[in-house]
């Protein structure tokens, strides 16, 4: 892959086996940085475990204390009866039913996040070919299958992040934007690798965090020491 001047002129401010501390790896991020739009940094970690078992797939949700900057989602609610009020008052930006299932179908895509209520699943299961590609299918253990809707949307909208090891055993979860001042992106690093440290599988063996990684959409990379953490 070739790269252009800009990155390679960043590339030669980093010393690529040096491991940083999280307040050194966040100067060194924005010292760097050079794109002309405020770009997404991104936590990645290499983990020690074997996703291809069920018992070992690291995931789960987390609000990040300063959430994740940018335009705010737009949240769709699927439900029935009273819910769809509940959902629209708690600031959904589209609820609904069956009618909205059959508009997904239709190929109608423009939101974010969706979520639903466990009576509407049966439904929603319809749409996993069209939602499971883009990582909109609602699902009980990131908190988009449930009855308190309200809740739901309101932590979605403040900046709700899913973690979730790949099949090689990585994790990529946005951390905030390179705009944000550097007590914010790290409070955002700290609790996002906090919690995947408290999901490590009792059936993991060896070392569980092998690295970690923290860059924004453009720029290189930066390595935090993952020994401060484990």
């Amino acid at each position: 892959m070739k790269r252009g001047k800009k990155y390679l002129a960043a590339l030669e401010k980093v010393e690529l086996h040096k491991k940083h501390t999280l307040d050194e790896a966040v100067a060194k991020l924005k010292e760097i940085a050079f794109a002309n739009f405020d770009e997404t940094v991104e936590l990645t970690m290499w983990l020690g475990v074997d996703p291809r078992k069920a018992d070992q797939l690291v995931r789960g949700t987390i609000v990040l204390p300063h959430g994740l900057g940018g335009k705010a989602k737009t949240v769709v609610v699927i439900a029935q009866g009273d819910k769809i009020k509940e959902a629209e008052d708690a600031g959904a930006d589209m609820a609904g039913g069956d009618e909205l299932v059959e508009k997904i179908k239709g190929g109608w895509m423009d939101f974010d996040a969706l979520i639903a209520t466990p009576d509407m699943m049966g439904k929603v299961g319809q749409l996993g070919k069209i939602l499971g590609p883009r990582g909109l299918m609602p699902n009980p253990k990131t908190g988009t299958v449930t009855m308190d809707v309200k809740t739901a949307i309101q932590e979605t909208k403040a900046g709700k992040v899913e973690y979730r090891v790949d099949k090689t055993g990585v994790i990529h979860t946005p951390v905030g934007k390179v705009s944000f001042d550097d007590a914010k992106l790290m409070e955002n690093t700290r609790v996002l690798i906090t919690a995947v440290m408290k999901a490590k599988p009792t059936t993991a063996k060896g070392r569980y965090l092998k690295k970690i990684n923290l860059a924004a959409t453009m720029s290189p990379g930066v390595l935090l020491d993952e020994l401060a953490y484990a």
